[in-house]
């Protein structure tokens, strides 16, 4: 009897196609913002959980807070000695550990120029950062402790400024703390960037930009001192551990509390972008679950003009000897049969939404199983929840009003 339930519904569905494709058109549109939101979310996060990655997941910054009673002092700035003391108490906990200083100038070559940004790192800079050393060499410890002007540039910045990658050994104009200096070039390197990266750099300003490693003692001149510590751990290091006892020893250094002391890992920052996607996607999901509840409406209304259609149709069949729970059967057959397409229809229309943003924006797509199956069961509950009341009134029709109904 199941069988030729199932064989009737496609029958009044194929008998009214339009009117069943409307119906279904809103199931389709639920389900397919569902999974494309759903997924646009878990792609992002995805994305933002690579970049994390390749920054390192056991590097963090350490400085005091400037929200502090007393306010910032002058001691609250670190000197290189300080970055020796921690370097010696926390020893082989540390892989890598510099100041983080920059600094932002124009570089000069001939008539070229070019806004740059330098960075001063410390030795095995270029091991926790992934870089590729293309031509020349990367910074030594003599380079940094004699404070040389030389500097390892990123072979796209090379090609902005010398129209060049083959650079190492010459030199360009630029300026550093407000004076005039000459860098050499003694190496270039390659950093891969990911789509969204390379869409940050290029939303930043319409003018060209480059990059440029330096001795991080050129940018604690003059009096060696800097705001924050650049401290990367070594793998596997658990980082709120490892952070509460830097927190403890900085605060002893500064004559500090523990509590003015902030310590940011990337870890707890990819927690915290992962909590608000997370919790975006889903707000965001449960508003386009909504015309779910709309496309139920629709088939509920259609399901109760088909009652009504049909009620000849029913008087005969139970006047033939179909039981009142074979008519059920029937209408709720028919009923989740229009969801469950509607569901499957939706599913490929999300899954062509989700390739071609992808495509568009240059990342992974991430569609997880489990959301595709509960998005297709979701869309069958829905087909029989609302074809519940019609498929009730169909099979309690009386047999002989049915047979009289015009």
């Amino acid at each position: 009897m199941f069988k030729e339930s199932i064989k009737l519904a496609l029958s009044a569905i194929r008998a009214n196609k339009m009117r069943s494709i409307l119906t279904m058109l809103g199931i389709i549109i639920g389900i397919s913002s569902v999974i494309s939101i759903v997924s646009i979310g878990d792609s992002m996060r995805a994305m933002f959980a690579k970049e994390f990655e390749n920054f390192g997941l056991t590097r963090a910054f350490a400085y005091v807070s400037y929200n502090t009673e007393d306010g910032f002092r002058e001691s609250d700035y670190y000197t290189l000695d300080d970055l020796q003391r921690i370097k010696d108490v926390f020893g082989d906990e540390i892989a890598y550990i510099s100041c983080s200083s920059s600094e932002q100038n124009e570089a000069i070559f001939g008539r070229n120029k070019l806004n740059t940004s330098y960075s001063g790192v410390e030795t095995g800079f270029e091991q926790i950062s992934q870089l590729e050393i293309v031509s020349g060499r990367f910074l030594s410890a003599n380079d940094i402790f004699g404070c040389k002007y030389i500097t390892v540039m990123e072979d796209n910045t090379a090609l902005k400024l010398f129209g060049s990658t083959d650079v190492v050994g010459k030199s360009f104009r630029t300026t550093l703390h407000g004076n005039p200096a000459e860098l050499a070039v003694v190496g270039v390197y390659h950093q891969e960037k990911s789509k969204f990266m390379q869409l940050m750099e290029s939303m930043n300003s319409g003018e060209p930009t480059g990059n440029a490693i330096v001795p991080y003692t050129l940018l604690t001149y003059p009096n060696d001192s800097f705001f924050m510590v650049d401290i990367t751990a070594v793998a596997g290091t658990n980082m709120n551990d490892f952070g509460e006892r830097v927190k403890q020893y900085i605060a002893k250094l500064k004559d500090r509390q523990p509590d003015q002391i902030v310590f940011s890992s990337a870890a707890d920052e990819m927690n915290m972008v992962d909590n608000v996607m997370g919790g975006l996607a889903a707000a965001v999901g449960a508003i386009a679950a909504i015309s779910l509840l709309v496309g139920g409406i629709g088939i509920m209304n259609i399901m109760l003009v088909s009652v009504t259609e049909r009620t000849r149709e029913i008087g005969i069949r139970k006047a033939l000897g179909a039981k009142t729970r074979d008519i059920l059967a029937q209408f709720l057959i028919e009923s989740a049969i229009i969801s469950a397409l509607g569901g499957i229809i939706g599913v490929l229309f999300g899954f062509g939404i989700v390739a071609i943003g992808g495509a568009i924006a240059g990342l992974t797509a991430v569609i997880r199983p489990i959301v595709v199956i509960l998005a297709v069961g979701f869309s069958a509950l829905v087909g029989i929840f609302f074809g519940l009341y019609p498929a009730r009134k169909a099979a309690k029709a009386d047999p002989i009003e049915a047979l009289r109904y015009e």
